[in-house]
């Protein structure tokens, strides 16, 4: 089958960076669908695994959002059939989304939405689980919860799905941060209830909320940790996706919870409850359906190829997106 694959360290202005191969096409594990790809979305990991991966001569398939049709099933799959629309975010410890056909454990997956196109479909799974994590796991929430969520990047792909779950399966109020009329506009357009500009994020945040935030969700945290300390209540919790070398001694004093949010860690460890992601997504295929959540697909690119891919990973290297960016056939 055709892939599109990386060596691996390679800058997104060399057309080697990511290249059309041929391979051999997946056989299904036994808790396996085999999905015919139909579209992809492209998030910020894949070009950090892109850059961090190391030169290699076997090329590495990239690729997690996807949405396509099923193909073949393992022995152990339940739920599902060849011919079922499915969509999913993959796991970073296999072969990618980025290729003709992918295999992908069946408890990770979902039916997609059926008012969505394939395309508009794929925007959605890795970033919609990440939030959905980080309101469930992480922050402990549900339709009764009340107080404030201050979400950095409210234009961004996780921002604008995350604003969007929130007014829908909490009572929070809800900030995004934004520093440019067009992106204060997309979040606003997402429900956020206020707009901050994350250039001076302590005073823009107390401008809105003097008493502070009981919840962040943290795209962006180096730099932002005092800001932290400041507007953060005593007790809140702040749940980051990036990494780096933070020193999060200014939160001890309040004693605000610091935590990671990683979307594959349950696919990457097998954990017992690996099947949570499989009943997100599908709670999510119900609200999009029921006309509750939209889609974040912002820019849509027809070139399913590896100059199709190198292109949204150039505009994803931009740092100028709004929403999601999708590659379809």
């Amino acid at each position: 089958m055709r892939a599109i694959a990386t060596p691996g360290g390679l800058p997104i202005s060399d057309p080697a960076a990511l290249v059309d191969v041929e391979v051999e096409a997946p056989q299904a594990l036994p808790h396996d669908l085999v999905v015919r790809v139909e579209a992809v979305s492209v998030n910020p990991v894949d070009s950090k695994v892109r850059l961090s991966a190391n030169p290699s001569d076997t090329p590495r398939i990239l690729g997690y959002d996807a949405a396509g049709t099923v193909t073949a099933v393992g022995q152990e799959v339940s739920g599902f059939a060849v011919g079922d629309e499915v969509y999913y975010a993959g796991a970073i410890d296999r072969p990618g989304s980025n290729a003709d056909y992918q295999a992908v454990d069946h408890r990770i997956a979902a039916h997609k939405p059926t008012t969505l196109s394939f395309a508009d479909a794929a925007a959605l799974p890795l970033t919609a689980l990440t939030a959905m994590e980080a309101l469930e796991d992480l922050f402990h929430v549900g339709a009764n919860s009340e107080g404030t969520l201050l979400v950095l990047g409210g234009a961004g792909g996780v921002g604008s799905i995350m604003i969007q779950l929130a007014k829908r399966l909490t009572s929070l109020r809800v900030i995004a941060t934004a520093s440019r009329p067009e992106t204060a506009a997309w979040a606003r357009e997402m429900g956020a209830d206020e707009v901050a500009n994350h250039h001076d994020l302590g005073a823009e945040v107390l401008r809105i909320v003097p008493e502070g935030v009981d919840y962040v969700l943290s795209t962006h945290s180096e730099g932002q940790i005092g800001a932290f300390a400041e507007i953060v209540k005593p007790l809140g919790h702040i749940a980051a996706i990036d990494d780096g070398n933070l020193n999060l001694s200014p939160l001890k004093p309040k004693r605000i919870s610091w935590h990671w949010e990683f979307m594959f860690s349950r696919s990457l460890f097998q954990t017992p409850d690996i099947a949570v992601q499989g009943r997100m997504l599908a709670d999510l295929a119900t609200m999009v359906d029921a006309g509750e959540i939209r889609t974040t697909a912002t820019q849509y690119i027809e070139d399913f190829t590896a100059a199709g891919i190198r292109e949204a990973h150039r505009r994803i290297e931009s740092h100028g997106t709004q929403g999601k960016i999708v590659v379809t056939r």
